[in-house]
């Protein structure tokens, strides 16, 4: 067709287009549709002409006023801590399951070694650190390191150094999940060997109180991270059906989204050890309440409430057909999850 043929029979409506704008979403849709598809075939048959710059000013215009105006769901930062993250944790739980094995072995190999290695502790923790640990213990007051620096000063360089930690954990899966296994293994090692200095001088479960009202959170943390390093990494090594680049992003993207969801953990942990575990004399109860608090939460959401999740998608599939019993949560279940491969 000549262009002047083309101009004389779309010309008309393409002038309406301009003149008559539409508040009808779905009028807007089918106009829109019509002119890209006649700047598909101006550019085929009239790439230089001037009728394929001015459709593509006018597809322009169309775009910028569909979208200009979307409205961000305000349920969606709630959605991802309610189901995407949880349902990553339910995706990824071997993942997570191969982390928190492998980080116990290594605290469990941390104190063997300091059991029956007398230098090990130093080795691991160095001189100073065990010099004033030691005597703080003779001071009578062993967990007195965390009451020496100003409370803020302190959840600064805690949350800092926490936060670089797991992000090592996760951004070293890039080396093929060796990085992630390497970062848990030195904070596994240090932190068998930072128990047992005190274990071996009989307090144990006074250390437990203390050091993991923070630890416990801090720790998970720790472990969640490695298992998003794996991700990352077993995505490079095992891409499947995918291409190893498109294997890659998917990983990359799950583990990103893990990292973002546990980041408020970490600076919680850093606020329990910059504020409350400075309170060493602290009652028995409220040391096992926010200890029992912790794990209880930990345990909850990142391994019994995807579960349940799962379980709830599975029963909203398989009522479909019964569209009218559906509940609001199964929906929003569905909305998020399909963000998402089908869980596993």
């Amino acid at each position: 067709m000549r262009e002047a043929l083309f101009i004389k029979q779309n010309s008309g409506r393409w002038r309406e287009y301009e003149s008559t704008p539409t508040a009808d979403p779905d009028e807007l849709a089918e106009r829109f549709i019509a002119l890209t598809d006649d700047l598909a075939y101006a550019k085929t048959f009239y790439p230089k002409s001037k009728t394929t710059a001015y459709l593509n000013k006018l597809a322009a215009n169309f775009h910028q006023g569909i979208y200009k105006n979307k409205k961000e769901d305000s349920r969606r930062i709630l959605r991802f801590w309610k189901y995407e993250l949880p349902y990553l944790f339910q995706k990824y739980r071997r993942q997570l399951l191969y982390s928190l094995a492998f980080f116990a072995s290594f605290v469990f190999m941390g104190v063997l070694s300091a059991k029956y290695d007398e230098t090990f502790i130093r080795l691991i923790l160095g001189d100073g650190y065990v010099n004033m640990t030691n005597n703080n213990i003779a001071k009578g007051d062993p967990f007195g390191v965390y009451k020496e620096k100003d409370s803020f000063l302190m959840f600064l360089m805690i949350a800092k150094n926490n936060l670089n930690v797991t992000a090592l954990c996760f951004v070293s899966g890039i080396l093929l999940s060796v990085g992630p296994m390497y970062v848990l293994f030195k904070n596994g090692i240090m932190l068998g060997a930072f128990e047992y200095l005190f274990i071996g001088q009989g307090l144990g479960l006074q250390s437990t109180l203390v050091i993991w009202i923070h630890g416990t959170i801090e720790i998970s943390c720790i472990v969640i991270a490695g298992a998003a390093g794996l991700i990352l990494g077993n995505s490079i090594l095992f891409p499947g059906t995918y291409s190893r680049m498109t294997s890659m992003k998917k990983g990359a993207m799950d583990g990103m989204k893990i990292m973002i969801g546990i980041s408020p953990l970490v600076v919680i942990a850093a606020i329990l050890e910059s504020y409350i575990t400075r309170h060493t004399q602290m009652p028995l109860w409220l040391s096992v309440s926010i200890l029992a608090c912790s794990a209880a939460f930990m345990i909850w959401y990142v391994c019994l409430y995807p579960r349940s999740l799962k379980t709830n998608l599975n029963l909203s599939f398989f009522n479909h057909n019964e569209s009218q019993s559906n509940t609001e949560p199964d929906q929003d279940i569905q909305r998020s999850v399909r963000r998402h491969d089908t869980i596993s």
